[in-house]
Protein backbone atom coordinates (compact mmCIF):
# COMPACT_ATOMS: atom_id res chain seq x y z
CA UNK A 1 0.00 0.00 0.00
CA UNK A 2 2.91 2.11 1.10
CA UNK A 3 4.71 1.98 -2.72
CA UNK A 4 1.30 2.76 -4.69
CA UNK A 5 0.98 5.81 -2.45
CA UNK A 6 4.36 6.84 -3.04
CA UNK A 7 4.23 6.53 -6.51
CA UNK A 8 0.91 8.74 -6.91
CA UNK A 9 2.47 11.44 -4.44
CA UNK A 10 5.60 11.79 -7.01
CA UNK A 11 3.01 11.62 -9.70
CA UNK A 12 0.90 14.71 -8.82
CA UNK A 13 4.25 16.40 -7.00
CA UNK A 14 2.45 16.66 -3.92
CA UNK A 15 3.58 14.87 -0.44
CA UNK A 16 1.00 14.06 2.08
CA UNK A 17 1.12 15.39 5.61
CA UNK A 18 -1.56 12.78 6.78
CA UNK A 19 -1.34 9.51 4.72
CA UNK A 20 -4.47 8.28 5.73
CA UNK A 21 -6.95 11.19 4.07
CA UNK A 22 -4.48 9.76 0.45
CA UNK A 23 -5.59 6.20 1.27
CA UNK A 24 -9.37 7.10 2.12
CA UNK A 25 -8.98 9.31 -1.50
CA UNK A 26 -8.45 5.96 -3.26
CA UNK A 27 -10.33 3.90 -1.30
CA UNK A 28 -13.90 2.83 -4.02
CA UNK A 29 -16.70 1.85 -2.32
CA UNK A 30 -16.34 -1.64 -3.42
CA UNK A 31 -12.88 -2.32 -1.57
CA UNK A 32 -14.34 -0.74 1.47
CA UNK A 33 -16.97 -2.55 1.65
CA UNK A 34 -15.34 -6.11 0.96
CA UNK A 35 -12.36 -5.07 3.93
CA UNK A 36 -14.56 -4.53 6.31
CA UNK A 37 -12.32 -2.55 8.53
CA UNK A 38 -13.06 0.22 11.24
CA UNK A 39 -9.90 2.46 10.13
CA UNK A 40 -10.82 2.21 6.53
CA UNK A 41 -13.48 4.66 4.82
CA UNK A 42 -14.15 4.71 1.29
CA UNK A 43 -14.17 7.95 -0.85
CA UNK A 44 -17.67 8.65 -1.22
CA UNK A 45 -17.57 11.76 1.02
CA UNK A 46 -14.41 13.48 0.18
CA UNK A 47 -15.71 12.90 -3.67
CA UNK A 48 -18.68 15.49 -2.64
CA UNK A 49 -16.40 17.54 -0.92
CA UNK A 50 -14.15 17.29 -4.01
CA UNK A 51 -16.28 18.34 -6.38
CA UNK A 52 -17.50 22.07 -5.02
CA UNK A 53 -13.31 22.21 -4.63
CA UNK A 54 -12.97 21.81 -7.77
CA UNK A 55 -15.36 23.76 -8.89
CA UNK A 56 -14.88 26.88 -7.39
CA UNK A 57 -11.28 26.32 -8.58
CA UNK A 58 -12.12 26.20 -11.90
CA UNK A 59 -14.70 29.47 -11.88
CA UNK A 60 -11.22 31.43 -10.79
CA UNK A 61 -9.33 30.04 -13.05
CA UNK A 62 -11.02 30.29 -15.96
CA UNK A 63 -12.83 34.10 -14.83
CA UNK A 64 -8.74 34.98 -14.71
CA UNK A 65 -7.60 33.32 -17.67
CA UNK A 66 -10.37 34.57 -20.04
CA UNK A 67 -12.00 37.96 -18.61
CA UNK A 68 -13.15 38.65 -21.51
CA UNK A 69 -16.01 35.51 -22.51
CA UNK A 70 -19.46 36.00 -21.35
CA UNK A 71 -20.90 34.44 -18.26
CA UNK A 72 -22.30 31.59 -21.33
CA UNK A 73 -19.36 30.73 -22.55
CA UNK A 74 -17.50 30.53 -19.40
CA UNK A 75 -20.36 27.84 -18.50
CA UNK A 76 -19.47 25.94 -21.65
CA UNK A 77 -16.07 25.45 -20.45
CA UNK A 78 -16.66 24.65 -16.89
CA UNK A 79 -18.93 21.94 -18.37
CA UNK A 80 -16.34 20.51 -20.35
CA UNK A 81 -13.61 20.48 -17.90
CA UNK A 82 -15.93 19.72 -14.91
CA UNK A 83 -17.57 16.93 -17.19
CA UNK A 84 -16.89 12.65 -16.18
CA UNK A 85 -14.77 12.23 -19.38
CA UNK A 86 -12.62 15.31 -19.00
CA UNK A 87 -11.61 14.40 -15.26
CA UNK A 88 -11.19 10.61 -16.46
CA UNK A 89 -8.37 12.03 -18.36
CA UNK A 90 -7.13 14.19 -15.90
CA UNK A 91 -6.87 11.01 -13.63
CA UNK A 92 -5.03 9.07 -16.29
CA UNK A 93 -2.27 11.92 -16.82
CA UNK A 94 -1.49 10.96 -13.13
CA UNK A 95 -1.72 7.35 -13.63
CA UNK A 96 -4.40 7.41 -11.21
CA UNK A 97 -5.96 4.43 -12.04
CA UNK A 98 -2.82 2.32 -10.73
CA UNK A 99 -3.69 3.44 -7.13
CA UNK A 100 -7.10 2.84 -6.48
CA UNK A 101 -8.18 0.29 -4.39
CA UNK A 102 -10.72 -1.37 -5.61
CA UNK A 103 -13.17 -4.55 -4.51
CA UNK A 104 -12.15 -7.81 -6.51
CA UNK A 105 -15.26 -7.72 -7.99
CA UNK A 106 -15.09 -4.57 -9.53
CA UNK A 107 -11.24 -5.42 -11.04
CA UNK A 108 -12.61 -8.18 -13.07
CA UNK A 109 -15.23 -5.79 -14.35
CA UNK A 110 -12.42 -3.31 -15.08
CA UNK A 111 -12.92 -0.97 -12.81
CA UNK A 112 -9.92 0.79 -13.07
CA UNK A 113 -10.70 1.63 -16.57
CA UNK A 114 -14.34 3.02 -15.59
CA UNK A 115 -14.31 6.99 -16.60
CA UNK A 116 -17.25 7.46 -13.47
CA UNK A 117 -14.40 5.61 -11.37
CA UNK A 118 -11.65 7.48 -12.33
CA UNK A 119 -13.64 11.23 -11.93
CA UNK A 120 -14.81 10.35 -8.80
CA UNK A 121 -11.62 9.09 -7.50
CA UNK A 122 -9.97 12.16 -8.81
CA UNK A 123 -12.37 14.70 -7.57
CA UNK A 124 -11.84 12.57 -4.13
CA UNK A 125 -7.88 13.63 -4.41
CA UNK A 126 -8.38 17.36 -4.96
CA UNK A 127 -10.46 16.89 -1.69
CA UNK A 128 -7.59 15.05 0.28
CA UNK A 129 -5.05 17.88 -1.04
CA UNK A 130 -7.31 20.50 -0.16
CA UNK A 131 -7.94 19.10 3.62
CA UNK A 132 -4.44 18.03 3.52
CA UNK A 133 -2.73 21.38 2.57
CA UNK A 134 -5.45 24.25 2.06
CA UNK A 135 -7.07 25.55 -1.27
CA UNK A 136 -3.39 27.04 -2.40
CA UNK A 137 -1.95 23.48 -2.48
CA UNK A 138 -5.44 22.43 -4.45
CA UNK A 139 -5.25 24.98 -6.83
CA UNK A 140 -1.60 24.46 -7.71
CA UNK A 141 -2.33 20.72 -8.64
CA UNK A 142 -5.32 21.54 -10.84
CA UNK A 143 -4.02 24.47 -12.65
CA UNK A 144 -1.65 22.30 -14.24
CA UNK A 145 -4.57 19.96 -15.49
CA UNK A 146 -6.61 23.34 -16.66
CA UNK A 147 -3.81 24.59 -18.42
CA UNK A 148 -3.02 21.66 -20.30
CA UNK A 149 -6.68 21.45 -21.46
CA UNK A 150 -7.16 25.20 -22.69
CA UNK A 151 -4.03 26.22 -23.96
CA UNK A 152 -5.38 25.69 -27.34
CA UNK A 153 -8.04 28.07 -26.67
CA UNK A 154 -7.87 31.24 -28.42
CA UNK A 155 -11.24 33.09 -27.72
CA UNK A 156 -10.01 35.51 -30.40
CA UNK A 157 -10.36 32.96 -33.09
CA UNK A 158 -12.91 30.69 -31.76
CA UNK A 159 -16.18 30.57 -30.70
CA UNK A 160 -17.10 27.59 -27.84
CA UNK A 161 -19.83 24.85 -28.42
CA UNK A 162 -20.98 21.42 -27.98
CA UNK A 163 -21.72 19.62 -31.39
CA UNK A 164 -26.17 19.20 -30.71
CA UNK A 165 -25.79 23.31 -30.32
CA UNK A 166 -23.51 23.68 -32.99
CA UNK A 167 -25.16 21.68 -35.65
CA UNK A 168 -28.76 23.37 -34.78
CA UNK A 169 -27.34 27.11 -35.21
CA UNK A 170 -25.32 26.09 -38.46
CA UNK A 171 -28.95 24.56 -39.72
CA UNK A 172 -30.84 27.35 -38.79
CA UNK A 173 -27.88 29.44 -40.68
CA UNK A 174 -28.90 27.87 -43.41
CA UNK A 175 -32.26 27.97 -43.34
CA UNK A 176 -32.81 24.44 -42.35
CA UNK A 177 -35.22 22.97 -39.96
CA UNK A 178 -34.11 21.94 -36.49
CA UNK A 179 -31.88 18.34 -36.35
CA UNK A 180 -33.76 15.59 -35.27
CA UNK A 181 -33.08 12.83 -33.39
CA UNK A 182 -34.18 9.36 -33.54
CA UNK A 183 -33.12 5.91 -31.99
CA UNK A 184 -33.25 3.29 -34.29
CA UNK A 185 -32.54 0.59 -32.14
CA UNK A 186 -30.58 -0.51 -29.19
CA UNK A 187 -28.49 -4.08 -28.45
CA UNK A 188 -27.04 -5.61 -26.05
CA UNK A 189 -27.54 -6.62 -22.32
CA UNK A 190 -29.23 -4.02 -19.85
CA UNK A 191 -25.86 -3.51 -17.87
CA UNK A 192 -23.89 -3.02 -21.24
CA UNK A 193 -26.60 -1.65 -24.03
CA UNK A 194 -26.05 0.20 -27.04
CA UNK A 195 -28.28 3.06 -28.39
CA UNK A 196 -28.02 3.25 -32.48
CA UNK A 197 -28.95 7.19 -32.83
CA UNK A 198 -29.77 8.83 -36.47
CA UNK A 199 -30.08 12.84 -36.90
CA UNK A 200 -32.45 14.20 -39.60
CA UNK A 201 -33.27 17.86 -41.40
CA UNK A 202 -35.80 17.93 -44.02
CA UNK A 203 -36.26 14.24 -44.09
CA UNK A 204 -32.89 13.93 -45.08
CA UNK A 205 -30.04 11.70 -42.81
CA UNK A 206 -27.34 13.56 -41.95
CA UNK A 207 -25.62 11.20 -39.58
CA UNK A 208 -25.66 7.63 -37.40
CA UNK A 209 -23.99 7.26 -34.70
CA UNK A 210 -24.03 4.59 -31.58
CA UNK A 211 -23.74 5.54 -27.41
CA UNK A 212 -23.63 4.22 -24.84
CA UNK A 213 -26.66 6.26 -23.66
CA UNK A 214 -29.16 7.76 -25.97
CA UNK A 215 -27.92 11.07 -25.03
CA UNK A 216 -24.04 10.04 -25.87
CA UNK A 217 -25.12 8.38 -29.32
CA UNK A 218 -27.29 11.98 -30.30
CA UNK A 219 -23.95 13.60 -29.38
CA UNK A 220 -22.14 11.69 -31.42
CA UNK A 221 -24.12 11.46 -34.18
CA UNK A 222 -24.62 15.64 -34.29
CA UNK A 223 -20.84 15.82 -34.22
CA UNK A 224 -20.74 13.70 -37.61
CA UNK A 225 -22.88 15.70 -38.82
CA UNK A 226 -21.27 19.30 -38.41
CA UNK A 227 -18.15 17.78 -39.19
CA UNK A 228 -19.38 17.25 -42.77
CA UNK A 229 -20.49 20.42 -42.98
CA UNK A 230 -17.84 22.87 -41.46
CA UNK A 231 -15.01 20.01 -41.47
CA UNK A 232 -11.32 22.09 -40.51
CA UNK A 233 -12.95 25.09 -38.70
CA UNK A 234 -13.58 22.79 -36.26
CA UNK A 235 -11.18 21.81 -33.37
CA UNK A 236 -12.13 19.44 -30.86
CA UNK A 237 -11.87 20.56 -26.94
CA UNK A 238 -13.09 17.43 -24.86
CA UNK A 239 -15.66 14.67 -26.00
CA UNK A 240 -18.51 16.87 -25.96
CA UNK A 241 -17.03 20.60 -26.43
CA UNK A 242 -15.68 21.98 -30.08
CA UNK A 243 -14.04 25.61 -30.84
CA UNK A 244 -15.16 26.72 -34.35
CA UNK A 245 -13.11 29.58 -36.18
CA UNK A 246 -14.86 32.86 -36.23
CA UNK A 247 -14.69 32.93 -39.58
CA UNK A 248 -17.51 30.98 -39.79
CA UNK A 249 -19.51 33.64 -37.91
Amino acid sequence: MKTKLAILEKNIEYNFKDDKLLTQALTHSSYAYEVQKKDISDNEVLEFLGDSVLGFILVDFLCSTFPELSEGDLSKLKSAAASTKALSDFARTIKLEKSIFLGKGEIKSGGQKKKKILAGTFEALVAAIYLDGGIEAARNFLFTHFDSLFKKVDVGKFTINNYKSALQEHLQKSNFPSPLYKTVTTKGPDHKKRFIVEVFSQNKKLAKATGSSKKEAEQKAAQKAIKSFLGKKLKPLTANTILIKRKYD
